[in-house]
């Protein structure tokens, strides 16, 4: 908002903060994968089944494993689809600008 009280969107500050979400989305997605290949119930019997006999403990770092996965999931999907909200954004604004520009007497070629 300007200090008059007009509102005022800037594009390509829009899609600067999309893409920002994107890419954090994209990493999260990657450390996902690696935390779930490195976590996973194969990895932690594997791990622990040497070092523990108790099946509780095994079945416990297991449980907690897929729930910290369930809940990065969660995250990534939330932040892509802010991504995917913001791109949304930007083309209604781009669209709308260039509506009330023909309205105003500028071709869609952007000359009068």
């Amino acid at each position: 908002m300007t200090d008059d009280g007009a509102s005022y969107y800037d594009t390509s500050a829009g899609r600067s903060l999309a893409r920002t979400f994107e890419m954090h989305a994209y990493d999260l997605r990657a450390y996902l994968k690696k935390f779930e290949e490195e976590t996973g119930e194969e990895a932690i019997t594997d791990g622990f089944g040497v070092l523990t006999e108790s099946a509780e403990v095994t079945n416990a770092y297991i449980a907690y494993s897929v729930d910290v996965a369930s809940a990065m999931k969660v995250v990534h999907e939330h932040l892509d689809r802010i991504a995917d909200a913001l791109r949304k954004v930007n083309q209604n604004s781009e669209t709308t600008d260039e509506e009330l520009a023909v309205l105003f007497g500028k071709s869609t070629g952007g000359e009068q």
